[in-house]
């Protein structure tokens, strides 16, 4: 009887203590990693298709144009929907970089009036210590 594996060859198939894939515990329930608060999600790589947003909101548009004039009113409406989005995704990093330059702005003066009320407390202690002698 021929016997049809190789003897020689290393096994490619890893066994189930050296798999990378998520273990359940007890009844089913995933391992909670660090992911719990949706409020604090942030994406791996943000930006990354959405870094041209405004050259991909024109190519979904001129797509559109393209499919209707060919006569694919539900292609048409699925690219103008695309473009939708990027719209939107450009506007909301508008409002993040407006957003951010009035932070550094209230920053910028919160420093500069710390730094004053730093200043007269000195002054004032000055003063203080000159009115004791």
């Amino acid at each position: 009887m021929n016997s049809y594996r190789n003897n020689n060859r290393k096994n490619r198939f890893k066994t189930n203590g050296d798999r990378n894939y998520r273990k359940r515990i007890g009844n089913g329930h995933k391992i909670q990693n660090d992911f719990t608060s949706n409020s604090e999600f942030r994406h791996r790589n943000p930006g990354r298709n959405n870094q041209n947003a405004s050259k991909l909101v024109e190519k979904y548009n001129n797509l559109a144009r393209e499919a209707l004039s060919s006569g694919d009113k539900i292609l048409s409406e699925n690219y103008l929907q695309h473009a939708d989005h990027f719209s939107r995704v450009l506007s909301t990093q508008e409002i993040n970089k407006n957003t951010d330059e009035k932070n550094n702005v209230i920053k910028k003066d919160f420093k500069k009036n710390l730094e004053e009320t730093k200043k007269t407390s000195e002054e004032v202690r000055e003063e203080e210590v000159r009115e004791t002698d």
